[in-house]
């Protein structure tokens, strides 16, 4: 960790232990994505969980490059104003990956492509078809950007288990931390695949807290989430990924996220993640299957 990411991040509480281990799994899971060319949010991003979750042989894939469109102040995804193009052998290395790995549920998530004129829509899809073309069994979730009108109905009619888009945020902020990205445009993103799938679609969000949120924010946030029909939540930990991103506020106490999990059960969430390092897709087989987490 540099200088600069310490002066931005507090030490550690006791209760955030990253684990890190030893094992084959993550040189063999790392030996076949650069084989495919393929990109994960694990890396590209920085999740605390990348060790844990390639030991036990899972990954959440990241299509359409690895570079994207906004600059969101939270994230460690590489910025471009103009990307490469899609790579059209990608959806099927995605299930390629996903068939060597031996997976039975896959995540799949994106760069935002505004520059794109379905936003990358199309890709998702063939990204689905191609890992249930290799193996019917395997069940996809995708976790993507605030696509609207035909762009999500693309995606959706591809028949994902689980559609997710995250809301990052509260209210407040997100027009600060989520550049180019809209709240309210998020809402209607949720609301908009609930009603697509007629229910044959779980629908997910997820926000993270310690960017200066106040409590009672969260509880409104996750009571707007709801709101939309979306029936499966996460609430995360921020840690920012360098000293340039947004300032970490506080670390929140794990018996508060208890208490936000218990508050989003009772108002009718079926499953709820919610943990200091819990992220959007850790463990997102188990979280599609339970009732409560």
């Amino acid at each position: 960790m540099t200088d600069e990411v310490k002066e931005r991040r507090p030490k550690f509480p006791p209760w955030i232990r990253i684990k890190v281990g030893s094992g084959s799994g993550k040189g063999e899971v790392r030996k076949i994505l650069d084989e495919l060319h393929l990109n994960t949010v694990c890396s590209s991003a920085g999740c605390p969980n990348l060790d844990e979750c390639w030991r036990r042989h899972t990954a959440t894939f990241m299509i359409l490059g690895d570079e994207c469109t906004r600059n969101c102040r939270f994230c460690a995804v590489k910025h471009s104003d103009a990307p490469h193009l899609p790579d059209p052998d990608e959806p099927a290395n995605v299930a390629e990956a996903a068939v060597r790995l031996n997976l039975k549920y896959v995540v799949v998530t994106s760069v935002t492509r505004d520059d794109l004129p379905d936003a990358g829509a199309s890709q998702f899809a063939k990204t689905i078809c191609e890992i249930r073309k290799r193996n019917p069994k395997i069940e996809v979730e995708v976790l993507t950007p605030d696509y609207l009108g035909n762009n999500l109905k693309t995606v959706l009619d591809a028949k994902p288990v689980v559609f997710n888009h995250n809301i990052e945020t509260v209210e407040r902020l997100s027009c600060e931390i989520r550049i180019k990205a809209d709240y309210k445009r998020s809402m209607e993103v949720l609301s908009e695949a609930v009603a697509m799938s007629d229910g044959t679609i779980d629908v997910k969000s997820g926000l993270m807290v310690g960017m200066g949120e106040r409590d009672e924010e969260v509880k409104a946030t996750i009571c707007d989430i709801r709101k939309t029909g979306a029936s499966i939540l996460t609430i995360g930990q921020y840690l920012p990924p360098s000293g340039s991103h947004w300032t970490l506020e506080r670390y929140v106490e794990p018996a508060v996220f208890e208490v936000w999990k218990d508050f989003a059960l009772e108002i009718g969430f079926k499953s709820v993640a919610s943990a200091p390092l819990v992220r959007s897709s850790y463990h997102a087989d188990m979280l599609h299957g339970s009732r409560g987490n």
